[in-house]
């Protein structure tokens, strides 16, 4: 049974010092929000009734409420304040109205858990006036478990509180700890927008292989296996890229003919140039929330 809005949580009796002993915010409950309240449920981290879901719309509310069970308020103070650890996952422009009613008001040993782009370190501890922040950036197949997450912490923050972060951005996929923030702008334009790099290819091959005469469906079949089989295999061998793809690449061949084109058409040169536009645009959003 859930518990009406507005009704205080009970606060544990004891040090947390697990996920289980925690009480955690969602501020957001959008496509990341979500997936971070689905991920903690999949891999068993809490329970349902540890989780406080904040959320404007009332039914998203109730959607929430009844696909995972947890707890739900439209009020980001009452969720926040009732938490160990409060997870910012607003759009960036949200952050305005979101922030400044919780100043001060955090609980003392709580600590922030931001997946907010572009939004630095000092911008939540000057506007909380609290020290203890962890900044990630996740990237989209996090709402299936397969997710890439970058993320740092305040000097602030306390080695339990770390693990905490780990764990939860662990539950959506792989996570990788960094100790210099501005790192977190180069994962934006890597991990985090890179899904669409791919999305972007895989339309392309599709569309090139209906064109060859293939149904939707094939080339989609193929191309999907084609792009994980890929990636996985890239992965367990630990073989560079260049490697693996001369050993695709046979003297006078199809690969080889495919390739010349690629390098033709300034393919490496493209992407580079993609990525440094995501990451200088990461940048610059980072200076006007200092």
């Amino acid at each position: 049974m859930l518990r009406p809005e507005g009704v205080a949580l009970p606060r544990p009796m004891k040090e947390p010092t697990v996920l289980t002993d925690l009480t955690i915010a969602i501020i957001g409950t959008g496509v990341m929000g979500e997936a971070i309240i689905s991920g903690l449920l999949r891999e068993h981290l809490i329970a349902p009734d540890r989780i406080i879901a904040a959320d404007p719309r009332r039914e998203r509310r109730a959607e929430i409420a009844a696909r995972y069970g947890v707890h739900t308020t439209e009020d980001n103070a009452e969720a926040a304040c009732a938490a160990e650890l409060a997870i910012f996952s607003v759009k960036p422009q949200n952050l305005t109205s979101a922030l400044p009613e919780l100043h001060r008001r955090l609980r003392p040993e709580a600590v922030v858990l931001s997946i907010v782009a572009g939004t630095p370190v000092r911008h939540f501890v000057d506007a909380l006036g609290h020290a203890a922040v962890v900044r990630s950036m996740p990237n989209t197949p996090a709402q299936i478990g397969a997710g890439m997450t970058v993320w740092t912490a305040s000097d602030e923050t306390s080695e339990q509180q770390r693990g905490w972060a780990k764990l939860v951005l662990g539950a959506l996929g792989r996570e990788l700890y960094v100790a210099d923030e501005s790192f977190l702008d180069v994962a934006t334009a890597i991990n985090g927008t890179g899904p669409a790099y791919i999305f972007m290819m895989l339309e392309a091959m599709v569309d090139a292989g209906v064109h060859l005469g293939l149904s939707r469906y094939v080339a989609e079949e193929l191309v999907l296996q084609t792009m994980l089989g890929s990636a996985l295999y890239a992965q367990q061998t630990g073989k560079h890229p260049a490697e693996l793809r001369n050993a695709v690449t046979s003297p006078g061949g199809t690969t080889a003919a495919a390739m010349y084109e690629l390098e033709k058409g300034g393919l490496r040169t493209v992407l580079t140039d993609a990525i440094w536009a995501a990451y200088r645009r990461s940048v610059e959003l980072g200076k006007t929330r200092t």
